[in-house]
């Protein structure tokens, strides 16, 4: 206020304004002879604090009292006046130097309009744009100002300009900071003067002119620009973040100034200092070079550990307004994108947090001694361009034509398992992207003459998303390019696509499409229950590429050569095969998922196929029970079209059978495959080595086995099984699991079982062995039990009618009082859209459609660590190696260099610090120790002998659905609880009231835990 007095009497325009108070209503009172907007301001504050921008009378009251407390809270004065607001200002100020002698030059002019809630981000020197007469003025009010209240020193003096309506140009005094202020080092670097050094030399007593500082020896050279680094996310509201800082490195260079305090790395911020790190001055010869060398200088920046403001600075420095210096107050307000910046990919920090995590954790175990599998890949040209193959072959003839070369060859033609089926079969899908595009290239160069490679689809799409942190799309985009010569194939669950539920014929639709154009050449579309209406869609919509080969499988199960079957018999198949085939298929398949098809079967089957039907048939079987290449020989014999076969290293068991046993056995007869045995051996070495890598994956299954003729498990649910029983502490009994699916199966109405009918068998299988049930006592009263929810929907009919007819009266039973919603997965009209997009939204929106949850996961994954595809999988599994150095390139021609030094003691909240190096520099790394039990407390057990308790059936998550107080009846939900991919019901055993509950919302627990206690009503 004093300041304003002082400005009218030298002549100086100012705003109108009030007398100061700190009485809200005597303000308000005032507010009618300023009009709004106006700014209420502190009489004593600085930096924005105390100052409130306020649009209507309504707002004013609320507003001081906020302004105030801060004012109070900040500068000990809690007093306030209202001034009037400019609608559209600069914000400029002139900084000026004053002796004792009364001599005051100025040093030209900043420019500080680019402001968020008045604090000042960016300051640039000298302001851009700006009128020479305006110019000129604000110099003159400047000293004017400064000489008449006799001012000593170095002080700014602050005006606004008005750029918007009719008093556009018009020059306001704000008001005059007696200080040096954070901006100071734009002028110094515009004018060449030390003002810190200046404003000692002239408290000592020096004078301008001793100085050199007379207003004819000042000149401007070039343009400057401050940026203030701070601890804040501009995604977050500009929230102050707090931490300790991992890594600092800072630019440097010519034209550039760093003006820090004890920023370093290993330092604490704190919530209790302001958030600024340090200031960035860079230089320029104009106001458009100093920009340019700011933008590099922030993106040589380093800054780990806490939220910066540099992705901020980094998009409002490539404003196109901001480059042209039209700017004002309003400049970030009216751009709200630039808040959202441009996100950091951070990925060496990422990745090492992975690596770190792993390597503290070890999820896997200890890392195998194994060799390196990129040595074991054959010394072979991958410059030279592959032979022509499948691919070629297809695109030439279509696919119409592509089936009667098929069926015409003598040759038997073979697919290779090995990039999917034969790694899902036995290391539970776990097998990255990475280890199979390596071979890749090396395949397409060696056995050109394959009929396809079986590479995407089943469960790959899934496993990819929920445990590999990959998206399957890029999977099958790198797999493509490395494939250029064979024809990619890739299993669809038909209505389901890659999903467990039936979808609309839109999202069918779309992904058809969208696989097809990503190099998808032959679907094998299959149906859970063997119901070509549920095939009919996928089957429409891969004719409708044009270009993709519909082969499609009937599922067998049972013995056809056994007398007593009465429902899988031979003429069942051959019914099958006529609708299949009037459905439009180009080739027909035989998916033998557990091995049954025995050689006699196998030859009868293929034999009838092959009498009644043109298209060429095609042979898909596990090895589970070890003579399925009998099996398939058989099959040749008959006259089977093609096969599938895996390689040596990942055949067998509940794989396919070997492919170089195939080809060696083919090899000089009518039926030679004239695929290159050599060519198949030289990639064995590296599927050994690749298997070896993911020894914790393994299957269990030592060698084959004869009791699939009696459980009838699919090779490829056989591995996941075994892990779902390790988690459910069932490892060491698992002939009891075998036992369980057999008399599941039974249960259920002898199902053909394959994902996703094999996995309710499963979940039913595992829920019996779990609460140690009597398979006939369940059958004959299922109401007794709590049934898992994907048992009840099929009971429901969620996958389809059985082919033998539902199994009453244990349907009904299973069904009573319970209310399933069956038929297709919903999608809105905003999904629909997405679908019918681009190519990169249509993705992203099927992965959310098929599988929210995984997806969701898959996001998590990679906003936390990364694109974890560039690791090794070694790295990836097992973590770092002390020692060793370990070398990821994150981006081509961009890498890094990890190694580990040591890892800390926990504390006692279980953190560890684990010192790393990343290229050459100390990093360290804060991981939570999972294994150290933090704040332990004794879980309580249910008694089973008291009625009301409600206790966990297995181990898994447990998620309430009631609330203390709730009534509840018997047989009502009052928990879910999800055990790997197993979710069921949890249901109060008696009515009553819920009294306690005993653990959290949701929570991880074991068998036998309490989780809800009920008062019984009687």
């Amino acid at each position: 206020v004093e300041a304003k007095r002082h400005a009218i009497e030298a002549g100086v325009p100012v705003l109108r304004s009030t007398e100061a108070s700190d009485d809200v209503e005597t303000l308000v009172a005032q507010a009618e002879g300023i009009g709004f907007p106006l700014f209420a301001k502190a009489v004593a504050g600085g930096g924005g604090r105390g100052m409130r921008r306020v649009e209507t009378p309504g707002d004013l009251a609320p507003a001081l009292a906020e302004a105030m407390r801060e004012a109070a809270s900040a500068f000990g004065d809690p007093r306030m006046f209202l001034e009037q607001a400019v609608v559209r200002p600069r914000h400029i100020e002139v900084q000026i130097l004053a002796d004792g002698t009364g001599e005051t030059v100025h040093l030209f002019e900043r420019d500080c309009s680019v402001q968020r809630r008045h604090q000042k981000v960016v300051e640039i020197a000298p302001a851009p744009n700006l009128d020479d007469g305006i110019r000129t003025a604000l110099h003159g009010y400047a000293v004017a100002f400064a000489r008449s209240i006799g001012y000593e020193n170095a002080g700014t003096v602050e005006f606004l300009l008005e750029t918007a309506g009719e008093r556009t140009g018009e020059v306001v005094f704000i008001e005059m900071n007696p200080r040096i202020q954070v901006e100071h080092t734009v002028t110094e670097e515009v004018t060449d003067v030390d003002l810190v050094q200046s404003q000692m030399r002239i408290a000592a007593g020096q004078t301008l002119a001793e100085l050199g500082l007379q207003q004819s020896d000042l000149h401007l050279r070039g343009a400057a620009l401050q940026c203030r680094i701070t601890t804040e996310d501009p995604t977050q509201g500009f929230r102050p973040d707090t931490g300790k800082i991992t890594t600092y490195r800072s630019p440097g260079g010519a034209g550039i100034r760093l003006d820090g305090g004890t920023v370093h790395q290993g330092a604490q911020i704190s919530p209790h200092f302001d958030s600024m790190l340090a200031k960035l001055t860079c230089r320029g010869r104009d106001f458009p070079a100093a920009v340019a060398r700011a933008r590099r200088a922030l993106a040589e920046f380093r800054i780990r550990g806490v939220s910066t403001n540099i992705p901020f600075l980094q998009a409002l420095l490539d404003d196109d307004a901001f480059v042209a210096g039209d700017v004002s107050t309003s400049f970030i307000d009216e751009r709200p994108d630039l808040l959202r910046g441009r996100v950091s990919k951070d990925r060496g920090t990422k990745v090492l947090n992975w690596l770190v995590d792993v390597t503290v954790n070890k999820p896997h175990g200890v890392r195998p001694s194994v060799a390196d599998p990129a040595s074991k890949l054959p010394a072979i040209d991958l410059s030279a361009v592959p032979a022509p193959g499948s691919r070629q072959r297809l695109l030439e003839l279509g696919p119409e034509g592509f089936a009667k070369s098929l069926r015409a060859q003598s040759a038997l033609a073979i697919t290779d398992t090995t990039f999917r089926d034969a790694h899902q079969s036995l290391l539970a899908t776990r097998v990255r992207t990475r280890d199979l595009v390596a071979a890749a290239p090396y395949l397409a160069r060696l056995t050109p003459g394959l009929l396809s490679v079986e590479a995407w689809g089943g469960a790959t799409y899934d496993v990819a998303l929920r445990f590999l942190g990959e998206d399957p799309w890029e999977r099958l985009d790198k797999l493509r390019a490395a494939l250029p010569n064979v024809a990619i194939q890739m299993l669809l669950r038909g209505r389901n696509t890659v999903g467990y539920t039936p979808y609309p014929t839109a999202v069918t639709d779309a992904f058809v499409a969208e696989a097809a154009a990503s190099g998808v050449d032959i679907f094998r579309i299959f149906d859970a229950l063997n119901d070509v209406e549920q095939m009919r869609p996928a089957i429409e919509a891969v004719r409708r590429t044009g270009t993709a080969v519909a082969e499609v499988a009937l599922c067998y199960t049972g013995d056809l050569l056994n007398p007593a079957e009465d429902l899988y018999t031979l003429d069942y198949y051959l019914r099958l095969a006529e609708q299949i085939v009037d459905a439009g298929a180009h080739i027909l398949a035989i998916k033998d998922m557990a091995g049954l098809l025995r050689p006699a079967a196998a030859a009868k089957l293929v034999t009838a196929l092959r009498e009644r039907f043109d298209l060429p048939v095609h042979l898909h079987t596990h090895d589970t029970p070890g003579g399925q290449l009998a099996t398939l020989l058989a099959a040749s014999a008959a006259g089977v079209d093609a096969v599938d076969a895996a390689s040596a290293p990942l055949s067998g068991t509940t794989s396919q059978p070997s492919l170089s046993s195939l080809v060696a056995a083919l090899a000089h007869t009518e039926r030679d495959s004239g695929i290159d045995l050599d060519g198949v051996s030289d990639l064995e070495p590296y599927w050994e080595a690749v298997r070896r890598q993911y020894a914790p994956f393994e299957s269990g299954l030592p060698g084959p086995t004869g009791r699939v003729y009696h459980h009838e498990i699919p090779g490829g649910q056989l591995s996941n099984l075994r892990q779902q029983a390790k988690a459910l502490g069932l490892a060491d009994d698992f002939e009891l699991i075998e036992d369980m699916y057999a008399a599941a199966d039974r249960i259920l109405g002898r199902v053909p079982k394959v994902t996703p009918s094999s996995k309710v068998v499963g979940d039913l299988a595992l829920h019996l062995a779990a609460v140690k049930a009597d398979p006939a006592d369940f059958e004959a009263h299922p109401e007794k039990y709590d049934v898992p929810d994907s048992v009840v929907g099929f009971m429901a009919g969620e996958l389809g009618d059985l082919p033998g007819g539902w199994p009453e009266p244990f349907r009904s039973k299973v069904l009573a009082g319970r209310s399933v919603r069956t038929g297709l997965t919903e999608i809105s009209a905003d999904d629909e859209a997405a679908l019918a997009g681009d190519s990169a939204t249509r993705r992203d929106r099927l992965n959310t459609l098929l599988f929210p949850a995984p997806a969701k996961e898959y996001a998590q994954v990679r906003e936390q660590f990364g694109d974890l595809s560039v690791l090794d999988t070694g790295d990836y599994l097992y973590g770092l190696v002390q020692g060793q150095e370990h070398l990821i390139e994150i981006d081509r021609g961009v890498q890094l260099y990890v190694g580990l030094e040591a890892v800390g003691d926990a504390d006692d909240k279980g953190m560890r610090t684990v010192m790393t190096t990343l290229n050459g520099q100390l990093r360290p790394v804060f991981v939570r120790d999972r294994s150290i039990v933090v704040d332990a407390h004794e879980v309580e057990k249910a008694d089973t002998s008291v009625p009301g308790q409600v206790a966990a059936p297995f181990s898994g998550v447990v998620t309430l659905k009631v609330e203390v107080g709730a009534a509840v009846r018997a047989g009502e939900p009052v928990a879910s609880i999800e055990a790997m991919k197993m979710e069921a019901a949890i249901t109060a055993p008696v009515d009553g009231v819920v009294e306690r509950l005993a653990i959290g919302a949701t929570q991880q627990v074991d068998a036998g835990d309490l989780l809800v206690v009920i008062r019984p009503s009687h």
